[in-house]
């Protein structure tokens, strides 16, 4: 998904500049990495919306400067306390030959059909929702599908089970060990599995004691 965004130069700094900014509807900004850092600004409403969009977190974006187009990376933002508001926003420069690194959101496929699931009633946990991965800019996926048909109760997805697509790879120290999603039967249904066992063993109990008791003599 191709994701453009449109900013000017600016030159004010300092907090009453920037505050002055978010009052007039624009969001103070800054763009680094590769040259000198470069302060922008953005419409609030549409960097707001875009915000809210998954791929706006996991792409290379399309930042034009009064003209000028580079790609960039989000690479972080601050909200206001209590407010809808968009503070700041920082982003990063990319180069196409250099590998950059980024977190990707998994999204989780076939749950329903899994085995655990589907045959003992067994619930998923999403251990991670998203992934560090290292690749060059133009093979960023937007997300990672984790296929879960063939999960079985009380079994594991591991990052080394996941298909990276093509020129991706996990980022971390040992990494491939690592969970991402994990499916096992509900709290619930144990306690009262137990609690049932433990029924069913008193009263087990109590017919032996019965059956061992003597028959009282009669007069």
């Amino acid at each position: 998904m191709k994701i453009e965004l449109s900013a000017i130069f600016r030159k004010a700094q300092g907090t009453g500049a920037s505050r002055r900014l978010r009052k007039s509807g624009r969001v103070p900004g800054i763009v680094y990495g590769g040259v000198e850092p470069t302060l922008i600004d953005l419409d609030h409403n549409n960097l707001y919306h875009s915000l809210r969009k998954e791929a706006f977190h996991a792409s290379i974006l399309t930042l034009d400067i009064d003209g000028k187009k580079e790609p960039v990376l989000l690479r972080d933002f601050q909200m206001h306390p209590f407010r809808q508001q968009v503070q700041h926003i920082d982003f990063q420069r990319v180069e196409a030959n250099k590998k950059i690194h980024m977190k990707v959101p998994l999204h989780f496929i076939n749950a329903d059909i899994s085995p655990g699931v589907k045959l003992n009633g067994g619930i998923i946990s999403h251990v991670m929702n998203d992934l560090n991965v290292a690749c060059l800019p133009a093979d960023l996926p937007e997300f990672i599908e984790v296929d879960l048909s063939t999960l079985a109760l009380n079994h594991s997805v591991h990052v080394s089970d996941l298909k990276l697509p093509k020129g991706v790879e996990a980022a971390g120290i040992h990494i491939g060990d690592a969970v991402v999603a994990t499916v096992q039967v509900p709290r619930g249904a144990i306690e009262a599995e137990a609690l049932a066992a433990a029924e069913a063993a008193a009263a087990s109990a109590g017919d032996g004691k019965a059956a061992a008791k003597p028959a009282a003599k009669s007069k």
